[in-house]
This record gives C-alpha cells, structure tokens and sequence, in this order.
C-alpha cells in the first residue's frame, strides 16, 4: 500500500512511518518545515512540504493522489493555545477528510484521543483540546465515502513499546506507550475489517496483531 500521513514528524507518526516502510508499504508524510525532510527519509517516508493549516483541499487532494490510506496524526502540540486546537486538531482533521474523499481515498484512519468529546466541558486548554478532536472525529464519522477507524490511545508514554495492548470500544482509563500505538496503526491499516470503528487503546496483555484481528472477526 501507499500510505500518507498528516502531521509526518509528530512523534507517534516517525514510529509508524518506520514500522510501515519496515513491511514494505510506500509511505509519505506530511510536514510543515522543510527541515524536518532528512528525519522523514531516515524513517523511510517520502516528505512532502505543505501546511495544513493553510493549504485548499486542492492542494492536500493532490498529495493524496494514488494514495491507498492515509492517517491523520497530526496535532497542535502540548504548548498550543485554544485557538491551534481549532484549526490544527479540528479544522486539518476536517481539511485532509474532505481531500481524502476528493482524492478517492477510502481507508482513512485517524489518531484521536481517549475522552474526545465535542460536548466535553471546561475552560482550559486540554478541554479545548478534547472538543477540538471530538468535533474531528465527529467530522469524520460523517463522511461516507471513507472506511474510516478512529483510534484513541490513553495517556501517551515514550516507555518502550511491549506490543502488548487493550483494544476495544470501551478499555477505561490507561497509559500507552508510543511505540504501541504505531504498532497498532499498522495494524489497523493491514485490516481492512476494522473499518467504521472508534476504538480507545490502553496498554494490555494481548498481542496487538491478535488484538486487531479478535476484532475483525467479531464483525465477520
């Protein structure tokens, strides 16, 4: 497969870019900064230069040209303001879907959070953040010109992976490590089945091939 990735440098999406060029799939991200090109190649993505926040459908349509997948992992970062959660976290979400359907991409998957809620409550700039991606993920849900998975992993950890994983609709509240959320992306990407699921992701005790496999079978 082809696969392209919004927000290429983001440190969920450099574990998968490498995972997926390590099984043989064609893999690009996209970036911002020119100057993060030469992290893409060593991953084993191809850059492409072009800001979400800015760019037309046009523009990010033709990145997706002869595309198989793409994943959105892009996000405004953890020293953003409100204002970044709307047009990074909502708004590039929104932008690459409509692209993706533009492009005639079907498998669109995107990286979400636990707890994202358009309706969630509060003032700060994570609750801001959690409206931000559920109204993506609502977005999303919406278009039914894509086979979309929504993955929301728990609390984010650069603990090394153990590729060992709960997956589910519903897992409760837990910690995940980075590298397992990558693993699980392939994972999902590979199964086609996974399609039209919001899956939360914590660490667990089963295999996350195995995992991802128990669930598409459940829908067989």
């Amino acid at each position: 497969m082809r696969i392209v990735i919004a927000g290429g440098h983001g440190q969920i999406a450099l574990r998968l870019e490498r995972r997926l060029a390590a099984r043989g799939h064609g893999v690009a991200g996209i970036i911002r900064d020119p100057g993060q090109a030469d992290e893409l190649r060593a991953s084993g993505a191809e850059p492409v230069v072009l800001d979400l926040e800015s760019a037309s459908v046009e523009q990010v349509a033709e990145a997706l040209e002869g595309t198989d997948a793409a994943v959105f992992a892009a996000g405004a970062g953890g020293g953003s303001g409100v204002a970044r959660k709307e047009t990074v976290d909502r708004g590039a979400a929104v932008l690459f879907a409509d692209a993706a359907e533009r492009a005639g991409v079907r498998r669109f998957v995107v990286v979400s959070s636990m707890g994202a809620d358009p309706d969630h409550e509060g003032d700060e700039v994570f609750d801001a953040y959690q409206r931000a991606k559920g109204a993506a993920d609502a977005y999303v849900r919406s278009r039914t010109a894509l086979d979309w998975t929504i993955l929301r992993p728990g609390r984010l950890t650069d603990d090394a992976g153990t590729g060992l994983v709960a997956l589910a609709e519903s897992t409760g509240y837990g910690a995940v490590p980075r590298d397992d959320v990558a693993a699980v992306l392939v994972e999902l990407l590979e199964t086609p089945e996974t399609a039209g699921l919001t899956l939360e992701l914590i660490g667990g005790t089963v295999p996350a091939e195995e995992a991802t496999k128990a669930l598409a079978e459940g829908r067989a």
